[in-house]
């Protein structure tokens, strides 16, 4: 029989910044198909926390409106429906985010997400 023990709630997690850039507070990263929202400023060769749960006002790239529910995915910049840019042969391109918590129409700029985790 296998057994764990347990280590932590998962809400956020450590985050190794392995560039030579400031990583923001509130910044998306995407790491392993996944992705989280820094909770603070991780410097360079640092450890800092990113959340990994919760609800988070993301940047909408997709063009058209977004029912609540649907299931979105972070395209690098922003917020789609689509889980690949169509050029790729992955039909996982892009981390699945969460889902939507709130309708938006195609002219929003903004949406509100519910981490996937």
């Amino acid at each position: 029989m296998s057994k764990a023990a347990y280590w932590q709630r998962g809400e956020t997690l450590d985050y190794m910044n392995k560039t030579e850039e400031k990583i923001e507070a509130g910044t998306v990263l995407s790491f392993g198909g996944h992705i989280g929202v820094a909770g603070m400023d991780i410097l360079p060769g640092e450890i800092g926390s990113v959340d990994v749960t919760g609800v988070f006002e993301m940047q909408k790239t997709a063009e058209g409106a977004i029912e609540m529910g649907t299931d979105v995915y972070f395209d690098g910049t922003g917020i789609t429906t689509a889980a690949t840019d169509g050029k790729t042969t992955d039909p996982a391109a892009y981390p699945l985010a969460g889902y939507v918590i709130q309708a938006v129409a195609a002219g929003d700029a903004v949406v509100l997400v519910k981490l996937a985790g």
